[in-house]
Formats: C-alpha cells, structure tokens, sequence
C-alpha cells in the first residue's frame, strides 16, 4: 500500500507545473496569518506551497510527504522565495522528530483509509503542543464524483462525524461543511465539496 501510494504522487508531481499550484489554501492563509508566528508541521505537504507561504511570514516550517518529487519540488520553490524549510520525504506513520509544534496544517491531507484514524491520532498526541492549533481542510464525501479534485474512494473523504471522532482530542472553533469554487492549480478547480476546522488541543 505504500508503495502504491509513494509511486501515485510520485507520478502526480512528476510534471514540471505545481499541479495544485503555488498559492497558498485560502483557509489555511486566513486563520495562520491570524496566529503569532512560532513552529508549524506541515503533513503531506507535496510540492511545498503552504510550507513556502508560512516561512514567508516567520514561521520555523516543518513538513513532510510520502513523495520525492513533491519534496524536490518544494525545495525549488522555497529556494526561489529565499526561505528555508525543514522537508522530510516520510509516510506518516514513519514520521519522527522530537518536537512538538504550535500549529499542524492538514490541507487535503488524504491519508489512506486504512491508517487514516492511526495517523491523525498519531500526528495530534505526539506532535502537536498542549493548546496548539490544528487548521484544517479536506474534501468531504459530497465531492464524490465532482471533477474538481479528491480521491475516487468515499472512504478516503471525509464527514463532519467522522472528523469529531478522529480528532476527539481537539476543541472545535470552526467546524463547517462548505461549498466552494476551487481555484489551487489544474487539479484542485471548480465547484467543490470540502470540510474545514480551526481547533485547539484540549489535552496536556
């Protein structure tokens, strides 16, 4: 299964474009330029357009995807806005540091279903810091079938109950449903059914 996801994305940002573009997501832009700027995790991060975009505005970035080419690529792209950041080419539940960080971003972070509850818990109890932040968005199960980007497998989108569940251990300040007009390079575009939440862990 690994394999097969590693050789997937491979092939997704093998092209020379950033295939989701090099904008960072609108939500993840809004509610991180409301925060102070301090340590962030950027999980399946890809070709490195969130993790540009928060450096570009202090932040100490660490991220990490299952694919090279999207790590190569993000390398590229902080190179040319003058920023460093801290990129790992890992799976997820490969994945080790000994921090803890103040904000985790997961922007269409799809893990596959079969780690995907693992992995989420994973991320939050060991890498994410006692009041920290979690900003949030992916694609909802309504998406299916829309040309707009996401995975063919319902089981990989999301629903409100499923995200409550998966992150029990945050507080939810936003937490929506929303249909928007995607518009992140030529594999996020169009109408879209996608979930968002800004939460803080609860827990010490």
């Amino acid at each position: 299964m690994k394999e097969l996801q590693e050789d997937f994305w491979n092939k997704r940002y093998a092209a020379a474009e950033y295939v989701y573009g090099i904008a960072p997501n609108d939500f993840f832009k809004e509610h991180l330029d409301q925060l102070k700027p301090g340590s962030i995790l950027l999980p399946a991060e890809g070709e490195g357009r969130n993790a540009v975009y928060a450096a570009l505005q202090g932040w100490k970035v660490t991220a990490f995807d299952i694919s090279k080419n999207g790590g190569e690529k993000a390398l590229q792209l902080s190179k040319k806005n003058n920023v460093s950041i801290d990129y790992k080419v890992t799976g997820v539940l490969d994945f080790k540091t000994d921090k803890q960080f103040d904000v985790i971003g997961l922007s269409y972070a799809h893990f596959p279903t079969n780690i995907r509850k693992q992995a989420n818990e994973y991320l939050l109890i060991f890498f994410l810091k006692p009041k920290g932040t979690v900003i949030f968005e992916a694609f909802a199960k309504a998406q299916l079938g829309k040309a707009s980007g996401g995975p063919k497998n319902q089981e990989m989108l999301f629903s409100i109950k499923e995200i409550k569940e998966e992150f029990s251990g945050l507080q939810f300040e936003i937490l929506e449903q929303q249909t928007l007009q995607l518009d992140e390079g030529e594999r996020h575009k169009g109408k879209a059914e996608v979930i968002r939440f800004l939460a803080q862990k609860t827990n010490d």
